[in-house]
């Protein structure tokens, strides 16, 4: 599941609700996917960076099957999400999958955009990203 989020790798233009850039790369070895952000959202800025992965505990000899990730933003936040694709529609889970609060988006044919919204309960708003590198 972890390298299905390959698609994901390069620079993204997001529009929508959020305004801005997010990057994503592989770290070294390949465990892990990381997501550089720099967006602008209700007038603030947030950047952070995104560390996604599969859990696997000191001792544990195999990760998760759910691939998870910590969120760390400039101003001191941590979130928590749940990645899923299936075929071409990424979902992005709040803390925990099956969350009332997530991101569902479809990747174009050619895979430079995916066409989404983020859905909360009381809100949510579109978020689109286009392949820019």
């Amino acid at each position: 599941m972890l390298k299905a989020l390959d698609r994901l790798v390069g620079t993204w233009k997001v529009s929508g609700g959020a305004e801005g850039t997010v990057t994503y790369r592989w770290m070294e070895g390949g465990q892990f996917l990381i997501q550089d952000v720099d967006l602008t959202h209700d007038g603030a800025g947030a950047k952070g960076i995104e560390i996604i992965g599969r859990k696997r505990p000191y001792g544990a000899e195999e990760p998760s099957q759910d691939v998870h990730s910590w969120y760390f933003d400039n101003d001191g936040s941590t979130l928590a999400y749940v990645y899923e694709i299936e075929g071409d529609t990424l979902t992005i889970w709040g803390h925990e999958k099956n969350s009332e609060a997530y991101y569902r988006g479809t990747f174009s044919a050619d895979g430079t955009s995916v066409t989404g919204a983020w859905v909360y309960p009381g809100g949510g708003y579109p978020s689109d990203m286009v392949r820019t590198g």
